[in-house]
């Protein structure tokens, strides 16, 4: 299938946000708190650019970044189709992060011929080094709390995402600096 024909297979963000049962409330929150800067330079590449995104509602990371591109979308007036990662794997085969993995969410920027103008995603460069910091306290896996550490550090994962307004706003910098190129 070709880019368009994806886009054209996805749905609404308000069909999507609607049908969530994970992580809706926090999406919503960060949707609700976050405000672009007042001095946001929102031109962006391209000819009337779209955006196709890959997620998942169980996803922290969706949780935190697709509220933020819904804000840009709006202020550009990008088309937005969202797709679930898991009923689209030969999409979402082609965007592997490092090749290997199905990390989500996966935002494709395509112009109104449907060409690639841009891909970003799971995470920015900051958050990820935050992430990293913060999974490399856990035990090892085979440690008995191992099970008990894991989820008290998706826990904190969650609330950081959900409340840290320096990760909205490096989510939101790293999105631009690649719409920008």
């Amino acid at each position: 299938m070709t880019l368009n024909e994806w886009f054209a297979k996805g749905i609404t963000p308000e069909a999507y946000i609607e049908n969530m049962s994970q992580h809706k409330e926090n999406l919503q929150h960060v949707y609700e708190q976050f405000n672009l800067p007042d001095d946001a330079r929102l031109e962006v590449a391209g000819n009337s650019p779209r955006v196709i995104v890959l997620t998942e509602d169980w996803c922290g990371d969706a949780m935190v970044n697709v509220p933020i591109l819904l804000h840009i979308a709006e202020k550009t007036n990008m088309d937005v189709s969202m797709l679930l990662r898991d009923s689209n794997l030969e999409l979402m085969d082609q965007y592997l992060t490092n090749g290997k993995s199905r990390s989500i969410p996966i935002f494709i920027f395509i112009d109104e011929d449907g060409n690639e103008v841009a891909t970003w995603g799971p995470r920015a460069s900051e958050v990820q080094a935050r992430v990293d910091a913060l999974f490399s306290k856990l035990p090892a896996k085979d440690a008995p709390d191992y099970g008990e550490k894991w989820k008290e550090t998706l826990s904190s994962l969650t609330q950081i995402f959900r409340e840290d307004e320096n990760v909205w706003d490096e989510v939101y910098e790293s999105i631009m600096k690649t719409l920008m190129k």
